[in-house]
């Protein structure tokens, strides 16, 4: 689970370093007409994304633990350290909810990638259907799919599997739970 919460970690602080900064700050603005009006200070859609992040895995917490307050506070300025901090704080969890737990921090690691135009790590994943290497990004439907036509989830019409990433990260935590049965 390290390389996980590591993953996820690197790339909120990615995100905060880098492409939370102003238009002009840390990444190539696209060239075009000046605003007649100043621009926001930072860019708001990647704030909110890292808020709704932090947010829901601080409510997870609390829902995990039911509903019991965490011991620590959840981190303010470093935020991207609120998966350790998740991870510290449900070490008592059985292992269904931990498996909860480690799926929505590799869920958000995947989001973060995407974010940051890392959409190619999908393709490191096996479909859950098929369990072949054909799934892809596909932006305008925010979802993943199966590309492979023999997938044993191609709808009747011959349409390819869909994935939610909270799916294909379940499945990647399960995977992983099973292999490490096995390894024992």
């Amino acid at each position: 689970m390290s390389g996980d919460i590591t993953d996820a970690e690197n790339r909120l602080r990615l995100i905060r370093q880098h492409f939370l900064a102003p238009q002009g700050a840390g990444l190539r603005a696209d060239r075009g007409t000046r605003a007649t009006e100043p621009g926001a200070s930072l860019r708001l859609d990647v704030y909110d994304h890292m808020a709704a992040a932090v947010d829901e895995t601080v409510a997870l917490a609390s829902t995990l633990c039911d509903e019991q307050e965490p011991y620590e506070k959840p981190p303010t300025r470093q935020v991207e350290r609120v998966y350790q901090w998740l991870v510290d704080e449900t070490p008592h969890l059985d292992e269904e909810r931990q498996q909860v737990r480690d799926a929505l921090i590799y869920r958000h690691s995947l989001e973060h990638a995407i974010l940051i135009g890392e959409s190619d790590i999908i393709r490191r994943h096996p479909c859950p259907a098929c369990v072949t290497w054909g799934l892809v990004w596909d932006q305008h439907a925010e979802q993943v799919v199966c590309w492979n036509r023999h997938c044993a989830a191609v709808d009747d019409d011959g349409r390819p599997a869909t994935w939610t990433l909270a799916q294909l990260a379940k499945d990647h935590i399960e995977r992983k739970t099973r292999r490490a049965i096995r390894a024992t």
